[in-house]
């Protein structure tokens, strides 16, 4: 999402967007976007610096790290960033920012459930849902 700094009204300007994953480098082993992210900025300028509100929503699908079953995390962020403006450069990005908003939220290890039980080392079942017949766990 580009800013031209020129064309911000003085009572401000409000984009929405859908942004692909992959124009922001998002897609990566372990999670996927299967839906657009949906971007809303309300831009405001005074004198030399640029104010935006960005919200920011996006559902994101993990594989458990202890089950390897998918599931889903609603992601929703609002933000305030302030960008100072300069007289050679008239095109705010914020692509990096968003991008960089999502990252901060993918968890390190990611879970279904809290206490999901993952599957068992010997006969690979999934202990959350059935029980273990081959006696380890």
């Amino acid at each position: 999402m580009k800013i031209d700094t020129i064309k911000i009204p003085y009572e401000g300007l409000t984009l929405e967007e859908d942004l692909k994953a992959q124009a922001l480098a998002l897609e990566q082993e372990g999670a996927r976007f299967l839906q657009p992210i949906k971007v809303r900025a309300e831009i405001y300028k005074i004198t030399n610096a640029v104010t935006v509100d960005l919200s920011i929503a996006a559902a994101i699908y993990f594989d458990c790290s202890r089950c390897l079953n998918e599931f889903k995390v609603d992601f929703k962020r609002e933000l305030r960033l302030n960008y100072p403006v300069e007289r050679l450069s008239q095109i705010i990005d914020l692509d990096e920012d968003i991008r960089q908003e999502i990252i901060l939220a993918f968890p390190f290890k990611p879970l279904c459930v809290k206490d999901c039980r993952g599957l068992c080392p010997k006969c690979g079942v999934n202990l959350n849902n059935e029980k273990c017949e081959c006696g380890i766990v």
